[in-house]
């Protein structure tokens, strides 16, 4: 069920309720249970954010083991992400400047299937960079049709059989908010193959023809339908998309290149599963609450009970009127603190030497015999 009105990412900091709806595992395949399993949360108004277990596969056989699901997926409408998917092995997915076209070719088609809006791609020989916005929130239905359907054309046209890509590709969702975090993840996908060494330091960036940022450069009526160039300027401060905005927009990325040295700018690329604000991922994960489990990545997992326990602490000192420094003023076995240190217990799985430090509780030791004796005789 989709929403017939596509809402931006902002819209994750609306509070929605869910109603969870599994589907069935489909398939069946050389003596192992393949599918798809999927759980839609279906907000009343008609939005949905979709966890997705991608292909799951339970292996049958005596004594032996099973091996662990794929981690799920987060999808709802308008996210975006930045897609990577490197070739089996490490080996190229192209060969030749055919296979390119082909591969570009596909992700139209895929986008006018799906809805997908592209912000930037660049096509290395072993992998691919790819930033989508997805309109109806369905990343993992669209990237299924775009491996699946490019593997058997390269397959086809090379005479080959068997996998093209590793498996599983990897899926970053970014904050698309206009605070610089699209900027980066499109920034890092045209500057691939500066890093990569492919152009010598004298040649300009959009003298790589496999990336979307030559496209940037040309006038809107050379571009393809499927390429969205105005969030990305817009978060480079360029409001116009006119010849003298893309002569200043090649004039950043150049500059942004001349800066590669230095390590740590990438480092929210590399690692994590989003790359935001603290706020944007606190309100998605608040959206979440209760959604997710062992499917899903431990430090998600981690990052949705911290900002879990912080919405609650919030909502227990706005009533008493107490600012944050307030709980390091009171006593470590100050009533009101150990009350709330409770509901952390409760509702939360943080364990009591996290809940003693982020209330300024003291130890772990020093806590739990106040924290049970306060709950003995609240019981």
């Amino acid at each position: 069920m989709m929403s017939p009105r596509a809402p931006s990412v902002n819209a994750i900091h609306e509070p929605l309720k869910y109603l969870v709806v599994p589907s069935l595992f489909t398939g069946l395949r050389s003596g192992c249970l393949k599918g798809n399993a999927r759980c839609s949360l279906l907000p009343h108004r008609g939005q949905t954010i979709a966890v997705s277990i991608f292909a799951l596969a339970l292996r049958s056989g005596v004594g032996q083991a099973a091996p662990m699901p794929r981690l799920m997926r987060i999808e709802y409408p308008g996210a975006i992400y930045h897609v990577m998917s490197r070739g089996d092995q490490g080996e190229p997915i192209f060969l030749d400047e055919g296979d390119r076209h082909d591969f570009l070719k596909t992700l139209a088609e895929a986008c006018g299937k799906t809805g997908f809006a592209v912000q930037a791609y660049c096509l290395m020989k072993n992998h691919f960079h790819l930033v989508v916005e997805t309109p109806e929130g369905n990343l993992v239905a669209g990237m299924r049709w775009l491996l699946s359907t490019y593997s058997n054309r390269f397959n086809h046209r090379h005479q080959r059989f068997g996998h093209l890509f590793s498996g599983r590709y990897k899926a970053l969702v970014v904050e698309g908010s206009g605070n610089g975090y699209l900027r980066t993840a499109c920034d890092y996908t045209h500057l691939n193959p500066a890093r990569a060494r492919l152009l010598p330091p004298e040649s300009r960036l959009l003298e790589y023809p496999w990336s979307s940022f030559g496209t940037y450069l040309t006038a809107p009526r050379h571009r393809p339908a499927w390429l969205r160039v105005e969030p990305l300027l817009g978060e480079h401060g360029i409001t116009q998309d006119t010849a003298a905005g893309r002569r200043e927009f090649e004039g950043r990325m150049e500059a942004r290149r001349a800066g590669e040295g230095d390590p740590g700018q990438w480092r929210g690329m590399r690692r994590g599963w989003c790359l935001g604000s603290p706020a944007f991922q606190n309100a998605l994960l608040e959206r979440l609450h209760g959604q997710l489990g062992p499917g899903h990545s431990g430090q998600m997992r981690a990052q949705a009970q911290w900002a879990r326990a912080e919405a609650l602490i919030a909502a227990e000192l706005k009533p008493l009127g107490w600012q944050e420094d307030e709980l390091g003023r009171r006593a470590k076995s100050d009533p009101q603190k150990l009350g709330l240190a409770a509901r952390l217990r409760q509702e939360t799985t943080l364990t009591i030497a996290q809940i003693a430090g982020r209330l300024q509780m003291g130890s772990r030791k020093s806590l739990a015999p106040k924290l049970h004796a306060w709950r003995k005789a609240h019981a």
